[in-house]
Parts: structure tokens; sequence; C-alpha cells
């Protein structure tokens, strides 16, 4: 696996850099050709937590995982720890579900507005795929809303977490 690891008000030592490989470099034995996978792993500090985003996009899905920590180090543990629980819990989902090849590539672009309302702008190529496979993408990333082109409608839908745990589905004309 491939791993670009970049800073937002912290320097990236190679200390860091080099426990960050070791730990994401164990998720390899998961994926079919590791080689062919690049990771993006964002360090950040925000007040006195030291916060760690990993998005690991694969040809079939996209792993995403995002832990503080007052310890840089154990929150890279943490993350590490808690993607190889989400590629553990949805393996057999993962195998069943994605025939073909599924992505969610996004383009995020930082935006300032004068009202300060609108924070981030992002850009996503909606593949089209079922309700099932959206679920499962959104419990991957870790989101509370997945936004998806409805196979079975041919509509873009908006799936989101109901505060009950079930799923909600907005449906667009």
């Amino acid at each position: 696996m491939k791993i670009n690891i970049h800073g937002r008000k912290l320097e990236v030592t190679d200390a860091i850099k080099g426990y960050i490989e070791e730990k994401l470099k164990k998720l390899d034995k998961y994926f079919e050709n590791p080689s062919d996978i690049t990771a993006t792993v964002v360090v950040k500090v925000r007040g006195n937590d030291q916060i760690i985003e990993v998005t690991v996009p694969s040809k079939r899905f996209t792993l995403r995982g995002e832990e503080s920590h007052k310890d840089l180090y154990a929150a890279i543990d943490l993350v590490t720890d808690k993607i190889e629980r989400q590629i553990r819990k949805n393996k057999t989902r993962i195998k069943k579900n994605f025939k073909e090849v599924i992505t969610f590539d996004s383009d995020v672009e930082e935006v300032e507005e004068d009202n300060n309302k609108i924070i981030k702008r992002k850009t996503i190529d909606m593949k089209p795929m079922s309700e099932e496979e959206a679920i499962l993408q959104m419990n991957l990333l870790g989101h509370d809303f997945f936004v998806f082109n409805n196979t079975d409608t041919q509509n873009v839908s908006i799936l989101y977490k109901r505060k009950d745990g079930d799923y909600g589905i907005l449906e667009t004309k």
C-alpha cells in the first residue's frame, strides 16, 4: 500500500511517518493487490488533541477512519484498529455485494464565504449502486448520510441514519 501523509498545523517527522506506515502496512493482508492502493493520511492539531484521518480508497469500496487523542501515537493505533474492525465486520458483505467496481471519489475544496455559512464544498462522482451497497459504503465511511445514484429507481437518492438506528432514504424526482 502506498501512503500519502500530510500535516496541517503540524510538521510530520520521519518518526511519525515511519510509525504510520508501519501500522497501515498491517492492513495489506486484507487487499488483493495492496500495491494498487494509495492511502491518504492527514495529521492535524485541534487544541490539545492530535487528530488523524485515514482514507483508503480501493476498487470496490472506500474505508475511512478518524480518531483524536492527546497522544498522536495513540491516535494512530486507534484509527488503524478502527479500519481493521471495519474490514473484518463487513468482510462477507463486501464480497457478496460488490460485483462491479464501485468507487467514491471526491475533490475537497475549501470555500471562504463572507457569511461564514459554507465551510467546505465537495464534488463527488456517483456510481450506480443498490440501497444495500449504499448502506455498506456509508458505514465504511463512518458518515451519517450518503448520496448515491439508486440502481432501483434510476434517481439520485440520499441515505441517512435515523436516531432510532434504522435508515431512511430521500429520493429525487
